[in-house]
């Protein structure tokens, strides 16, 4: 490996946002972009009279009901490092997506509302971190506003996340008390104001906390802080850089993102604290990002980013070797050669072409239809990268055709929207009709919708008496086969006709698995 690659994997951090709905996500991502110099302002997302929208929500119907819905990369410098941002979807309908760009990252920061502790999505995405040993770092969001005792946050998220929590800095009161934070990281005092705008902020140096500039400051609430501070030096855990990266112990910090304070602490600590990108495991063998020969995998599908081109892009994350503009590499699962000829690279303003890109950094192919979730490409070893889960859906709709004519451009669109993860698209092994299955409501009025728009073809969905899916197996053929005769009425084939047992209870899915010990039923499935 070269000198000039070593350094550029070395300064890459690539990440994800986890957080509830409303937990101030998309703010926080704004406020990053923002000290990273990759926007100019800041401004309210959400707001309809406001004219910009945040980078990373484009979509009609984000637009629409101010959520995200699909998933951005952006890329920014900050100091020394090259930083890949992957804003991941917060509405509760939408975290298939979420967890499999969870797949892509080397770290996470997870906002937590300190009103509302931890919250049921969080918990779900920190099960996708944890099949990775993910590091994740903490920001405690909307100190502005009254919350819960930073000491009863910490609590919760030790007890629901089951991780260790370390504070790196600590609140001055909150709400209309809230006069700052104290850095425990650094030993520097930061006084708030409330800012929408500024990127710099200076802090108040103050090594020791006796100091009677603290009362100057803080008035009466400089005795509390010393409190506080002097209950944490004997109560909490000390930080661990090994535990950190082994996902076992989460930095935490305090702020508020809307006013821009406390993301630069969190900033510095994460670009200082989180990890390069590191190795990658395959079927065969552990990649390391520093072999010379190119390979990355596809971990999202996104159509129609460009509408007037029709366009849908693969994103890829590499991770070993070079990508250099015209390369010539090999899409593993169909066995051809491609030259990568126009990819490009997510830049918070916008696309542009990428003339090279390092393990850790996210480019985008063009896709003409070729391209699945998970597709490993190469420049000349077979691989095939493991880890990219599909999961077993918890809802279920019957597709219903308004237009019967149209059954051709049906199977075109849900197969397309199948391959991207945007539903999962079930067809019954007897029989006709296509039964969706998602893990959020959701995702079956995006999918309709566009099915409407990309491909002309007016359909609507309705209830269906199902509640679970799992994918089943056997060792056996005979067994198997057994299964299949006996349960003909809920076996379905899934987009990549793996076989799928759909049942019309909970009770129903248990009582079966009991019934037949020899055959495997798995809420989770690589990609094929």
């Amino acid at each position: 490996m070269s000198g000039h690659n070593r350094k550029q994997i070395e300064k890459c951090r690539t990440f994800g946002i986890i957080s509830h709905p409303d937990a101030g996500k998309t703010t926080l991502t704004e406020k990053l972009l923002l000290f990273g110099g990759a926007i100019q302002m800041a401004g309210a997302v959400k707001s309809r009279k406001v004219e910009r929208k945040a980078t990373s929500d484009w979509m009609d119907i984000e637009q629409e009901r101010g959520i995200s819905v699909t998933t951005s990369v952006m890329k920014f410098s900050y100091r020394d490092f090259e930083i890949n941002l992957l804003d991941t979807p917060g509405h509760r309908d939408f975290s298939e997506d979420t967890y499999r760009v969870l797949t892509a990252v080397d770290s996470a920061i997870m906002v937590i509302d300190s009103a509302k502790g931890v919250e049921a999505q969080t918990e779900k995405l920190m099960e996708v971190c944890r099949m990775r040993n993910t590091p994740i770092i903490t920001f405690i969001n909307k100190l502005d506003r009254d919350g819960l005792p930073p000491l009863d946050v910490i609590a919760d998220i030790e007890e629901k996340l089951q991780i260790e929590c370390t504070p790196f800095s600590w609140p001055i009161g909150m709400g209309k008390n809230f006069k700052g934070v104290y850095n425990l990281y650094r030993k520097e005092l930061q006084l708030f104001t409330a800012s929408r705008q500024s990127r710099e902020r200076s802090g108040t140096t103050i090594n020791d906390l006796s100091d009677p500039r603290l009362d100057e400051l803080l008035g009466s609430q400089a005795d509390e802080l010393r409190e506080d501070i002097d209950l944490l030096e004997g109560a909490a855990n000390p930080f661990e850089p090994a535990q950190f990266l082994n996902g076992g112990q989460s930095p935490v910090f305090f702020g508020s993102a809307v006013n821009n304070f406390g993301v630069k602490e969190l900033l510095d600590a994460f670009v200082e604290n989180a990890p390069c990108p590191g190795p990658r495991e395959t079927t065969t063998r552990e990649i390391l990002p520093g072999e010379e020969p190119f390979s990355g995998f596809v971990f999202k599908i996104q159509a129609n980013m460009n509408p007037a081109h029709r366009d849908r892009i693969a994103f890829l994350r590499i991770c070993s070797g070079k990508f250099t503009r015209g390369m010539k590499v090999i899409h593993h699962r169909v066995g051809k050669e491609i030259t990568l000829a126009n990819a490009t690279i997510f830049m918070a303003q916008g696309r542009t072409n990428v003339e090279e890109a390092y393990p850790g950094d996210i480019i985008g192919i063009h896709n003409h239809g070729t391209i699945k979730i998970g597709d490993t490409f190469s420049s000349k070893e077979p691989l095939k990268f493991t880890g990219i889960p599909n999961f077993a859906p918890k809802l279920f709709r019957r597709v219903i055709l308004k237009n019967p004519m149209k059954s051709k451009q049906l199977q075109n669109g849900l197969t397309q929207l199948a391959e991207e993860g945007a539903v999962q698209v079930f067809r019954p092994r007897l029989g006709s009709g296509y039964i969706l299955g998602a893990v959020g409501e959701l995702q079956f009025e995006v999918t309709m919708a566009r099915l409407k728009n990309e491909y002309r073809v007016d359909a609507i969905y309705e209830p269906v008496e199902l509640a679970d899916a799992r994918w089943i197996n056997c060792d056996e053929r005979k067994k198997l086969d057994q299964f299949i005769s006996k349960n003909q009425a809920g076996i379905f084939l899934d987009a990549e006709d793996c076989l799928t047992y759909l049942a019309p209870s909970q009770w129903h899915i248990g009582y079966v698995m009991e019934q037949w010990p020899e055959i495997t039923f798995t809420k989770i499935r690589e990609y094929v």
